[in-house]
């Protein structure tokens, strides 16, 4: 699968990414930087060329290991709310595809990002596209955990529907920090930001519904 991966960013792909682009401007992003990152990634690398006449898209699509990557708004809404800053050190939860990752990552941030599902850690990781992005440092492992020996972080932001808040990734947010997160079962989910102040006091803020996929404890097995 890895060697059907389309490779070429045509002007046909780029312009394809300039309507996008307005798309998102209309439905209400507005941070142009985030803009700019969404024109910058092109999604259809990481799409199966199945997918590929349709990849700018504002839709979601299956990806390994019965995951999806999210569509185009959400990645942009998601980024938006994390108010980014350049150098920020940024922890995601589910790596999946990696487009959030190098959306995230076009933004000069330091990002730490986890991946449970064995065959995308592996696969994501003979990606050539990622060699781009020396500043994204991928883990293997529980996102319930986070990465403690890394902590605390500037931002974080969850990419899978979380049954609660995960107080291990609260603790690991820096004070002054912002975490975004789906949280809810069944698919859907309420889009959160928490805010911790100066104090470690938090604030929580309903920002819209969502749809991902669940998010679960431990390692998934290399299937």
């Amino acid at each position: 699968m890895l060697q059907s991966i389309p490779k070429e960013d045509t002007y046909k792909h780029k312009g394809l990414r300039k309507q996008l682009v307005q798309t998102l401007r209309e439905r209400g992003i507005k941070d142009e930087k985030v803009l700019a990152a969404i024109e910058a990634v092109p999604r259809h690398f990481f799409l199966d060329p199945a997918f590929e006449n349709r990849a700018y898209e504002d839709k979601a699509f299956p990806i390994t290991a019965g995951q999806t990557i999210s569509m185009p708004y959400t990645v942009a809404c998601q980024t938006e709310l994390l108010e980014l800053k350049k150098y920020d050190k940024v922890l995601e939860i589910g790596t999946g595809s990696a487009y959030q990752a190098c959306v995230l990552a076009e933004m000069g941030i330091t990002l730490y990002s986890i991946e449970r599902q064995r065959a995308l850690y592996d696969y994501v990781g003979q990606f050539f596209f990622l060699k781009k992005y020396l500043n994204i440092k991928r883990f293997f492992g529980d996102g319930f955990e986070g990465l403690p020996s890394f902590a605390p972080f500037d931002k974080v932001i969850i990419t899978c529907g979380a049954p609660f808040v995960p107080p291990k990734l609260i603790a690991q947010l820096k004070p002054g920090g912002i975490m975004v997160i789906p949280v809810g079962d069944d698919g859907k989910q309420k889009m959160l930001r928490i805010k911790k102040d100066k104090e470690g006091n938090l604030t929580e803020e309903y920002v819209g519904e969502a749809s991902f996929v669940p998010m679960l404890q431990g390692k998934g097995k290399n299937i």
